[in-house]
C-alpha cells in the first residue's frame, strides 16, 4: 500500500524533532554524558510522589471534571496570583491539561482558522512551528539576536505583523537560550499586541527557574493584556515532574471554554493520580523547588565560566537550565560540531539548528545534569575545542 497517499499532507510536511533525531545516536551508549534532553536530573520530591501513591491507595482511579479537580484549580488560582500577580477564577478561568504541550495545542486549535498567522520567536522550543502548522495556520518567525541575549524585540515583532496576524507566542525564560525579558521589553511587546489586536500565548514553564529579576514577571501583568493573554504553565521543570504530564491554562472564560471543548473530546481529563501529585506540589513543594533552583544556578555559573575559558563565547542565561554557546569561530556547522563532539568525546549536546535556522552557529547544552558529570563533560569539551584550535 502507498501509505504516503493516505497520510495528511500537513502531517507529512512536518519534520521530525531535531532533538529526537539527534539523540537516536545516543540510545544504548552508556559511556555518553548527555547535555541534551531538557529534563531535570532530580527525582520528583518524595512528598509529591507519596501524594500520587496515596491517591492510588485510596482508590482514586476515576475520571475528574474535564476542567480538572476543583481543589487543584483552586490551588492553581492561589499559586498564579502569588507568582504572577494575576487573579483567575478556579471555576471558569483555569483548565488542567496533559502537560503544557497539550495546553499550547488546545490554545492554537481554539484560536486559529486556516490562513491565520501565528508569530513566534526563534530559537525556540521545537514544537511551536509544527503545532501551528497542524492547525492549518501559518507560522511566522521572528529571529532573536545574540547581541540582545536572544530576547525578542518589540520592533521585530511589529515588522512581521500583517492583516492576517492573530496570535503571538512568547516563551520566557526561553528554551533553548535561557533568555529573559525586562519589564520595559514586555511593556513594549504588550503595546504592539494591543495595537494589533493579538492574542498572546505566554509559555511560562520555566518561570520559577529565573535567576535574574522577578520570576513572576509576565506579559499578562502589562496594561491591556489580562483580556488577551492565555497563560500556560505546568509542573515538569521546576517541580521535576516531567513524567506526570501536568499543565494548565489560565485565561478569560470565553477562551477557556473554547479550549475545554477540544480537551473534553481529545483527552477528557488529565490523569487523577497526576492531579493529586500536582496539588501536593503547589501546596508543599516550594522548598524543594528553591533547593533545586540554587543547584541549577551553581551549575549555570560553572558551565558558563568553563565554556568561556575554553573559547566558546557564551552569555549567562537569565533562566531555565540551558546555555547556548557560540561555536562559529571553529568553522563547523552546529550539526558537524555536535556530531564530532559526540563521536570524539562522548558528550551529547543539541545543534542550535534544532531550534530554528537562526540557531546555526550555536549549541544547546543542558545543565540539568549532575555536577560531577558536568565537570567531566566540560573537561572533554575543552579537549575537543583544543584540538579544533590546533587543526585550524
Amino acid at each position: 500500500m502507498n501509505y504516503s497517499s493516505k497520510i495528511s499532507e500537513t502531517v507529512g510536511a512536518i519534520p521530525r524533532s531535531g532533538i529526537r533525531d539527534f539523540f537516536e545516536l545516543v540510545i544504548g551508549r552508556d559511556d555518553v554524558i548527555s547535555l541534551g534532553v531538557g529534563e531535570p536530573d532530580f527525582k520528583t520530591p518524595w512528598n509529591i510522589r507519596e501524594a500520587a501513591i496515596y491517591s492510588l491507595e485510596k482508590g482514586q482511579t476515576s475520571y475528574t471534571s474535564n476542567m480538572g479537580l476543583l481543589s487543584l484549580r483552586k490551588s492553581i488560582s492561589r499559586y498564579v496570583k502569588d507568582l504572577f500577580k494575576a487573579d483567575y477564577s478556579p471555576e471558569s478561568e483555569i483548565l488542567v491539561t496533559v502537560g503544557v504541550s497539550e495546553a499550547m495545542d488546545l490554545a492554537l486549535r481554539a484560536l486559529c482558522n486556516p490562513g491565520d498567522e501565528v508569530i513566534y520567536h526563534e530559537p525556540c522550543y521545537v514544537s511551536y512551528s509544527p503545532s501551528i502548522a497542524m492547525t492549518h495556520a501559518i507560522p511566522v518567525v521572528v529571529e532573536t539576536k545574540k547581541e540582545y541575549n536572544f530576547a525578542v524585540q518589540a520592533e521585530d515583532i511589529a515588522a512581521k505583523i500583517t492583516p492576517k496576524s492573530k496570535v503571538l507566542i512568547l516563551n520566557y525564560p526561553t528554551n533553548p537560550t535561557g533568555a529573559v525579558a525586562s519589564p520595559e521589553e514586555l511593556e513594549a511587546i504588550a503595546k504592539v499586541a494591543v495595537e494589533n489586536d493579538l492574542i498572546v500565548l505566554a509559555d511560562e514553564i520555566y518561570s520559577e527557574l529565573t535567576y535574574e529579576g522577578d520570576p513572576g514577571l509576565s506579559i499578562v501583568q502589562m496594561p491591556g493584556m489580562r483580556e488577551r493573554t492565555i497563560l500556560l504553565h505546568g509542573f515538569s521543570k521546576a517541580f521535576a515532574m516531567t513524567g506526570f504530564r501536568m499543565g494548565y491554562a489560565c485565561a478569560p472564560p470565553e477562551l477557556i471554554e473554547a479550549m475545554m471543548k477540544i480537551h473534553q473530546y481529545a483527552m477528557l481529563c488529565a490523569p487523577i493520580t497526576s492531579q493529586a501529585a500536582a496539588l501536593e506540589a503547589l501546596e508543599r513543594g516550594g522548598p524543594a523547588v528553591e533547593e533545586m533552583k540554587v543547584n541549577y544556578e551553581m551549575r549555570r555559573d560553572y558551565m558558563v565560566r568553563r565554556l568561556n575559558e575554553m573559547g566558546l563565547d557564551c552569555h549567562s542565561p537569565g533562566g531555565a537550565f540551558y546555555v547556548f554557546p557560540d561555536i562559529t569561530r571553529y568553522g563547523l556547522s552546529s550539526h558537524e560540531f555536535a556530531i564530532r563532539l559526540l563521536e570524539e568525546e562522548d558528550v551529547a549536546a543539541v545543534p542550535g539548528t534544532a531550534f530554528g535556522e537562526c540557531g546555526e552557529g550555536f549549541l544547546r547544552c543542558c545543565y540539568a545534569t549532575a555536577f560531577d558529570q558536568l565537570e567531566i563533560a566540560m573537561d572533554r569539551m575543552e579537549s575537543f575545542v583544543g584540538r579544533l584550535v590546533k587543526q585550524a
